[in-house]
C-alpha cells in the first residue's frame, strides 16, 4: 500500500469513528442520581480503565525540525493502555505501542537510499491532564480535551538500503552502519519522551472513544539507521484513535467524567443534609429561647427567674446568689488575727481563680459593705510549695481576685484594700496536703 492510499484509508476511518462517537454523545442522557460526594474520596468512583488504539506512525513530528530523509511514509501502529485516574482532572497511564517506521531519500546517488525500522515496543508512563470540556456547564460532561507527557523505554531495529542496493539489517548483523556496535540479532534499546494531546468522547458510562496525537523524542540518532550529524536526536509521531473501557462496579460513576460543581450542588440539595440543617436551625432556636429566658428577672433582684428560689423579693432587698434575702449581718467585729464573721476563701493549688463555692460568702460580704459602708482589707496567703517570691505574687493575685469580685458586685473600689502575705501566718502545717489546702486562702478583715 502506497502512502497516498494509506493516508486516505486512515482519514476515512477516523472520520467514520468520529461521526459515530459524536452521534452517540449528541443525545441528551436522562439525569442520573449518584451517591458520590465531593469529599468522599476516590473509593466511591471507578478509577481504572483499559484501552486499545490504532493509527499512523510517522518518522516526523508536527513541530518540524531536521530529518534524515526527504520523504517519509505513514505506517500502521497499534497498542494498549492502562490508566489510573487520581482525580477528576489528572491520571497516570501506562502505554505500549508497536509498529513500523519508514522513509526514503529521493534523488540521491550515494549513501542511504531508504530505511525501515521495526518498532518492537515503546512503553511509557505518562501523566494525563484533563484540561477542559466543550460542555463543562452541563451536569454530565461528554466531550473533553487532554494533554499528556511522560517518559518511556523502547526497542527497535533499523534496516537501511544503500544507493547501490546493499541492505544492512541491524537485527541480522553484529555491526550496524557507521560501526554502531550492538548485540547480534537483537534490538537497539533506549529512552524516549512522549508529549501529546487529544480529545475524548463519552460513548457510554463504560466506553470512551479517544482521538490523539503524540510526538516522541528519542534519546538517540539511530532510529532510522542513519547518523546525520551525530549531535541531533531522532523523533517520530503517532496519530491514533482508540476505545477505552472503564473497570469496576457499575454502581459507581467514572472519576474522569465527574463534574465537581454538579456533585457539590447535589450534596447541597441532598434531603438528608437539608434535614440536618433544619434540625440545626431548631436547636439554635431552642438555644436562643433559653438565652431569652435567662434574661427574665420579674422581681428585679439581679437573679434570673430560672434560678430565683425566692421570687417576688421586694425592691431594694439584698439577696444572695439564689435570689433569697441576705440575713442582716450581726457580727463585724475583727479579732486580733483579722478574721471577720465570714468564712475563709480557699483556692486550688497554684491558682488564683475563685471557686464557685466561695460566691455565697463573698455575696454576703458585698451586701454588708454596700449597705453599711466601711472598708475591708483582703489578705492573701499561699502554702509553702515553690519559691517565696512566687508565693508572694500568688497571694497578691488571690487577694486581687476577691477584690475584683466585690467591685463587680457593686462595692466601691476604695472600700477594699488588698495585701499579699506569701507563706506567712500559716494556719495549718505545710508538711501535709491537708494543711497546705487550708493555707491556700484569703481572709477579710473589717477596718
Amino acid at each position: 500500500m502506497n502512502y497516498s492510499t494509506l493516508k486516505k484509508s486512515v482519514a476515512l476511518s477516523l472520520v467514520a469513528l468520529t461521526g459515530v462517537a459524536t452521534l452517540a454523545v449528541a443525545q441528551d442522557a436522562p439525569a442520573t442520581t449518584s451517591s458520590a460526594k465531593v469529599f468522599g474520596g476516590r473509593g466511591q468512583y471507578r478509577t481504572w480503565s483499559i484501552g486499545v488504539h490504532g493509527g499512523v506512525l510517522m518518522p516526523v513530528v508536527a513541530i518540524g525540525g531536521s530529518n534524515d530523509f526527504n520523504k517519509w511514509d505513514a505506517n500502521l501502529g497499534y497498542g494498549l493502555n492502562i490508566r489510573k485516574q487520581l482525580g477528576h482532572s489528572f491520571g497516570l497511564e501506562l502505554n505500549g505501542t508497536r509498529g513500523k517506521l519508514s522513509g526514503t531519500n529521493e534523488g540521491i546517488t550515494s549513501g542511504v537510499r531508504e530505511f525501515e525500522t521495526e518498532l518492537q515496543y515503546a512503553v511509557d508512563l505518562r501523566g494525563v491532564v484533563n484540561v477542559g470540556s466543550i460542555d463543562f456547564l452541563r451536569r454530565e460532561n461528554s466531550v473533553g480535551f487532554f494533554v499528556t507527557a511522560g517518559g518511556g523505554y523502547m526497542a527497535y531495529a533499523p534496516k537501511v538500503t544503500m544507493s547501490n542496493g546493499t541492505v544492512i539489517d541491524w537485527k541480522g548483523s553484529a555491526t550496524g552502519p557507521f560501526d554502531d556496535k550492538h548485540e547480534a540479532k537483537d534490538y537497539v534499546k533506549g529512552f524516549y519522551i512522549p508529549v501529546g494531546a487529544g480529545v475524548k468522547f463519552k460513548v457510554s458510562e463504560r466506553v470512551n472513544f479517544n482521538l490523539g496525537y503524540t510526538m516522541n523524542f528519542v534519546d538517540a540518532d539511530n532510529l532510522d539507521g542513519v547518523y546525520a550529524k551525530g549531535t541531533t536526536k531522532d523523533k517520530f509521531s503517532y496519530g491514533y484513535a482508540g476505545l477505552e473501557f472503564s473497570l469496576g462496579s457499575s454502581a459507581k460513576p467514572s472519576l474522569e467524567w465527574t463534574n465537581p460543581l454538579a456533585t457539590m450542588y447535589d450534596e447541597l440539595k441532598d434531603p438528608s443534609l437539608r434535614q440536618e440543617v433544619e434540625a440545626l436551625k431548631n436547636r439554635v432556636s431552642a438555644v436562643e429561647k433559653s438565652v431569652e429566658d435567662l434574661k427574665k428577672d420579674a422581681d428585679g433582684d439581679g437573679v434570673s427567674d430560672q434560678f430565683d428560689k425566692c421570687p417576688g423579693t421586694p425592691a431594694g432587698t439584698a439577696v444572695d446568689g439564689s435570689g433569697c434575702p441576705l440575713p442582716v449581718a450581726t457580727t463585724t467585729t475583727t479579732s486580733t488575727e483579722g478574721v471577720t464573721g465570714f468564712e475563709k476563701i480557699g483556692f486550688d493549688f497554684n491558682s488564683s481563680v475563685l471557686k464557685t463555692e466561695s460566691y455565697p460568702t463573698l455575696d454576703k460580704l458585698s451586701s454588708v459593705l454596700r449597705e453599711n459602708g466601711g472598708k475591708v482589707t483582703v489578705n492573701g496567703y499561699a502554702s509553702s510549695e515553690g519559691t517565696a517570691a512566687y508565693n508572694m505574687k500568688l497571694s497578691k493575685d488571690r487577694a486581687n481576685s476577691v477584690k475584683t469580685y466585690l467591685v463587680n458586685s457593686g462595692v466601691n473600689s476604695s472600700q477594699v484594700a488588698t495585701k499579699g502575705n506569701g507563706e506567712a501566718n500559716p494556719i495549718a502545717s505545710n508538711d501535709t496536703e491537708e494543711g497546705r489546702i487550708q493555707n491556700r486562702r484569703v481572709e477579710t478583715a473589717r477596718n
